[in-house]
């Protein structure tokens, strides 16, 4: 075993002529690097730097960078904005030719044709000069006011294409983050820490998931569509405590995770692995952070669109297909009519299945077909797939206990702020989403000990091998918070008490 501090990386840096000493952990990404040593030589977050070591040869910045020792220090050299004063100068000529445009009294179709062409010429350039990302956000910036400005003076809405469903053309925006080959092989497991990342380095996870599989070259997915596609995902999830696009991201490295380790490969073919992976990352579009119940029962335009039916869960499949209906986001462009039809089918199959209103029905037609399961079976092997996902949909507590317990206050402030609105408006509050009633173990062992173990227990019949590195981790779950139950069940009496002894002590005097 490798001892502790493997885990951190230890660079010696020049500011003013002494050495200073910066410590790092090597699952920081280049960026949180980056800001590390420039708070470290005095220079603001946001400055651009090369990093030179005693010959002068530039060094990269990341988690992979090459050991120095105090006596050779590596020198922090801040970028001017006089080294991007071309690029910026280009922008700004292009900047002002579209904004001359606007002055000139052009018919409207005339107008939309020269400000389109305009703004494709500019983003086009973003992506050939391989700007820096502080760049890019300046250009977009600068588009978006073009936009808004062509709005306002037209009173006309055909620039109007911010919409989330509309696909981005920024797709050079994230390949920024290589993989290192320790990422990747974390990426493989359970135990992988999902809070270390941000979006731009999730998003190069995912699109590796889908190189690695093999999904990519067998099914000849154009690798740039495949990056506007999860681009998209990412804008059309909201930022909820729960329901947001990091949860998306950690079922979907779950589905991976299980994948891999149960050699789900050799059972099921390419098709079964891509509804899958397709399946885990649309599963949750566009959640509100208000549950089937609360759809229901306040008669939203969701409850009545689907007729009560899941309607949480066919919105997430009409926005994933909504999206797929892009040209550009259409992973599935070199798909013939009927096996786009076989995806459509079996990637909705799976979204449903996602109903924990359905989780009884669905884990007992599995218990069935499990001690005699046949791969070749197309209704066996459907069943799985949806306890699969319905496994790595609600898998946080599989998780080691540092990833697995933050997941557990971001599902209790959901519930929260629904059950204070059921309040507000009249409506059923659940037990287990009322602040005043519920407590982190009372809401997780009930979960973990009849929902989550008896699935995970079943699939083990299958492939034992989740056993040790799944099931283990859920029963150590499950007595941890039966234990933190009841230290809080002593507290809660020992305080009992204290308030009847002063009760009793009032009614003396």
């Amino acid at each position: 075993m490798g001892s502790a501090s493997s885990a951190y990386r230890v660079i010696y840096l020049d500011v003013d002529g002494r050495s200073q000493k910066v410590v790092f952990s090597r699952f920081c990404s280049p960026c949180d690097i980056k800001e590390l040593f420039c708070t470290a030589t005095g220079l603001s977050r946001n400055t651009t730097i090369s990093l030179l070591d005693s010959t002068g040869a530039m060094v990269s910045i990341d988690p992979t960078m090459p050991n120095n020792s105090e006596r050779s220090p590596y020198k922090v050299v801040p970028i001017t904005g006089g080294q991007l004063a071309d690029k910026e100068e280009l922008f700004q000529n292009v900047l002002t030719q579209v904004a001359e445009q606007f002055s000139r009294a052009f018919k409207i179709n005339e107008l939309k044709t020269e400000v389109t062409n305009r703004l494709a010429m500019l983003e086009k350039r973003v992506e050939l000069e391989g700007m820096k990302v502080v760049e890019i956000e300046k250009c977009r910036s600068d588009i978006k006011k073009l936009r808004e400005e062509m709005a306002s003076r037209n009173n006309s809405s055909f620039l109007d294409d911010n919409k989330k469903l509309t696909p981005r053309r920024d797709v050079p925006s994230y390949p920024k983050y290589t993989l290192s080959q320790q990422t990747i092989d974390a990426l493989r497991k359970p135990t992988f820490d999902v809070w270390l990342w941000e979006s731009n380095e999730m998003l190069s996870c995912l699109e590796h998931m889908y190189h690695d599989l093999g999904l990519v070259k067998d099914f000849n997915i154009n690798p740039i569509t495949l990056k506007r596609w999860l681009l998209c995902i990412h804008d059309n999830y909201r930022n909820n405590p729960f329901h947001n696009f990091r949860h998306c991201f950690c079922v979907t490295q779950m589905m991976y995770s299980m994948i891999c380790l149960c050699s789900l490969q050799e059972k099921f073919t390419q098709v079964d692995i891509l509804i899958l992976m397709t399946a885990a990352v649309c599963h949750d579009l566009d959640h509100p952070g208000y549950n089937n119940t609360y759809q229901i029962n306040a008669r939203t335009e969701l409850a009545v669109r689907y007729n009560d039916i899941s309607p949480l869960e066919n919105h997430h499949c009409a926005v994933a297909f909504q999206i797929f209906s892009q040209p550009d986001c259409n992973i599935f462009a070199n798909f013939d009519p009927e096996a786009f039809k076989q995806i459509r089918q079996g990637t909705i199959t799976l979204i449903l299945a996602t109903d924990m209103a359905r989780h009884g029905e669905i884990l007992d037609s599995f218990k069935q077909k499990v001690d005699n399961f046949d791969f070749t079976n197309e209704e066996h092997v459907t069943c799985l797939k949806m306890v699969l996902i319905k496994c790595c949909d609600i898998s946080n507590e599989v998780r080691p206990m540092e990833v697995a317990e933050p997941w557990v206050d971001c599902l209790l402030e959901e519930y929260f702020m629904q059950s204070d609105r059921e309040k507000a408006e009249g409506l059923p509050v659940a037990p287990f989403m009322d602040r005043e009633k519920v407590t982190k173990p009372t809401a997780q062992i009930g979960f973990i000990k009849f929902v989550l173990i008896p699935m995970f227990e079943t699939v083990m019949k299958l492939f034992p091998q989740i056993e040790e590195v799944m099931v283990q981790p859920l029963r150590e779950s499950r007595d941890r918070y039966e234990e933190l139950k009841q230290i809080d069940d002593a507290m809660n009496e020992v305080q009992k008490k204290k308030s009847e002894n002063l009760t009793m002590g009032g009614k003396k005097k």
